[in-house]
């Protein structure tokens, strides 16, 4: 009896084709591990279960297909074929397929990216960029052909008119819209004056958005040195690309309103500046006249406090001049300020229109401010002229005189208080007289004294 007496090669190549003939295609389930990515570009791993574990590779033209990345303990489900690798003497499965066990390759893809650029910090509130207030350009990334470019197209027009808007085409799914899309991005950041970038598309399934899960386009946005907002698919779909822009929007219109305000709302914000500004000036100039009127009122006495009360008068004229003045420098500097904003947003025509209303009512409102103060002048100069005529001095200039004692100063009412020979002090409007009492009489008859004559 003879025995068949084999080496250890031939046996471990019949063993080979028997399993190779035998199991031309498996399907495996199990858990990863030891997951090894060779820089040839081939994964290595074992399959597990709770009682046995089976080597496996896939090779570089499979493994580059993959939707995500093979880790250690997830479970999936490999087709491939048996082998055994002779050098070793084990068998091993040559997978050419994988998929995550209850959930999509896409999903687990999404979730490990996902995962991956959190850590990095992409995803940090600190680093996202605040939209302008007033954007005069606008990028917006997108399919040409898309709904979503024409409802942002129609929202924009509609809302402001004449803003620029540079459209960059792309491929929003597809082998090559992620490259087209950060491209897109690239380009948009050579264009100089950008305010915010808008990538959109409208909705679709998982695969059809999947442009937008690509690693690249979100590092693209990250990188880009404008504000950009992500509005892709509808309110309940959210990519990468949602988490690393700078906004979110539900949807593509949504995305044009939050960039562009209402022009009619700047238009009003305007007007009621205008409102206030003529408001803020009558309350100004009627409380100053109604200090001056007050002031006017406590003025009992002509023949005190005169020259106190022009000083006052022209305090408050000083005063009133300029706070009227501060303050309708203040409201046109907040004007202008408004007008230089105004400027970048609006048609060169709108502008003009506005300015030259602004100018009207600066004319009009400085009209109204010369005609209050002439009339408070008007009315402080019929008080001093009234004044002025009350006033002794003034009496003085009709012809009267003050006659009073020597050296005394008494003032002298009666002529029977005077004796003959006194010296006596006569203020007349200029200058002043000493005199001495020749005779007296009570009454209005002339002095009848010869002694009186004209010397020649």
């Amino acid at each position: 009896m003879s025995f068949l007496i084999l080496r250890v090669s031939e046996l471990t190549r019949n063993i080979k084709t028997i399993l190779e003939e035998q199991f031309s295609f498996v399907w495996v389930e199990g858990e990863l591990s030891n997951v090894t990515n060779h820089s040839s570009g081939h994964c290595y791993f074992t399959l597990k279960d709770d009682f046995a574990q089976v080597r496996a590779v896939m090779f570089r033209s499979a493994s580059r297909l993959l939707a995500f990345k093979p880790e250690n303990g997830t479970a999936v489900v490999v087709r491939g074929r048996l082998s055994v690798y002779e050098p070793r003497g084990e068998y091993q499965i040559i997978a050419d397929t994988m998929e995550p066990l209850g959930k999509g390759s896409l999903q687990l893809a999404f979730e490990q990216t996902k995962r991956k650029l959190a850590a990095e910090g992409l995803f940090d509130p600190t680093r996202k960029k605040a939209l302008p207030f007033l954007p005069q350009r606008i990028a917006v990334i997108t399919s040409p052909d898309g709904a979503a470019l024409r409802d942002i197209l129609k929202i924009i027009n509609r809302r402001f008119a004449n803003l620029i808007i540079d459209i960059l085409p792309v491929h929003v799914q597809g082998a090559d819209a992620s490259a087209e899309i950060i491209a897109g991005l690239e380009a948009v950041n050579a264009l100089p004056d950008i305010d915010v970038v808008i990538v959109t598309r409208g909705g679709g399934s998982l695969e059809d958005l999947w442009a937008f899960n690509d690693e690249g386009v979100a590092r693209a946005i990250a990188a880009c040195r404008f504000p950009v907002i992500s509005a892709v698919g509808h309110e309940t779909d959210f990519t990468l690309a949602d988490f690393v822009a700078d906004l979110r929007a539900p949807t593509p219109s949504a995305a044009a309103e939050m960039v562009v305000e209402k022009k009619e709302a700047f238009i009003e914000t305007i007007s009621s500046f205008g409102h206030r500004l003529a408001q803020s000036l009558r309350l100004c100039l009627r409380e100053w006249k109604n200090r001056f009127e007050l002031t006017q009122a406590g003025l009992r006495d002509p023949r005190r406090g005169l020259e106190d009360l022009r000083l006052r008068t022209d305090d408050f004229t000083e005063r009133l001049h300029s706070v009227a003045l501060q303050r309708l420098q203040n409201k046109r500097e907040l004007r202008s300020r408004l007008i230089e904003k105004l400027l970048y947003v609006s048609p060169l025509t709108t502008i003009q229109q506005l300015q030259h209303n602004v100018e009207n009512q600066k004319q009009t409102i400085l009209l109204h401010m010369r005609w209050k103060l002439e009339r408070c002048l008007q009315a402080m100069e019929k008080v001093v002229a009234q004044l002025d005529s009350s006033s002794p001095l003034a009496i003085l200039k009709r012809g009267y005189s003050i006659t009073r004692t020597w050296p005394e100063k008494e003032v002298i009412r009666d002529v029977r208080s005077i004796q003959p020979a006194q010296v006596l002090h006569i203020k007349l409007y200029r200058g002043t007289i000493l005199c001495r009492v020749e005779e007296t009489k009570e009454d209005d008859d002339s002095i009848q004294d010869s002694k009186f004559k004209i010397q020649d």
